[in-house]
């Protein structure tokens, strides 16, 4: 993928330094089994995960509210370079099929860097929003702390590996 400039009135940026290497984390975004015990932030939860880890492959997921409420999410893979970037967006659902989200919903790509830094992992995940009304929505819903607690719980995955 082609470098990605970041545009700040339409997207969201996570950067963080993290004490893993490279391969976990990336192992932890592109397993299933791996992905249902992180992607959540607490005390929400993803209740299961289908991913076919190439471009135009599915990244579908099931977050569960605290209430039991069931939010499934259907994505494509757009880019998949191991141990170094994935991109996916709900825009897209698997085959690069253009596809509706529901009415609350605001498609958006997700650009998720992982660059060797020491021992660890430079960490760097972008949402990508159509306008800046996604993006403010996006911001509002908790991105930085929701994809936060999500970072902090797949370390706590990975180390576990």
């Amino acid at each position: 993928m082609t470098a990605y400039t970041v545009d700040p009135k339409l997207d969201l940026v996570l950067e963080r330094t993290v004490d893993v290497a490279p391969e976990l984390v990336w192992k932890a975004w592109t397993t299933p089994e791996l992905i249902v015990r992180w992607f959540a932030p607490k005390p929400w939860s993803t209740s299961s995960c289908e991913i076919d880890v190439r471009p135009g492959g599915k990244f579908n997921t099931v977050m569960r509210s605290p209430e039991g409420e069931e939010y499934p999410s259907t994505g494509c893979i757009l880019v998949a370079e191991e141990n170094s970037t994935l991109v996916f967006t709900s825009a897209l659902g698997p085959g690069f099929r253009p596809q509706t989200t529901g009415d609350d919903d605001f498609p958006f790509t997700a650009v998720v860097r992982i660059e060797r830094a020491g021992d660890g992992t430079k960490y760097t995940a972008t949402a990508i929003h159509a306008d800046a009304a996604a993006k403010k929505t996006h911001e509002e819903m908790g991105f930085i702390e929701g994809w936060g607690a999500a970072l902090d719980q797949l370390v706590e995955v990975a180390k576990s590996l």
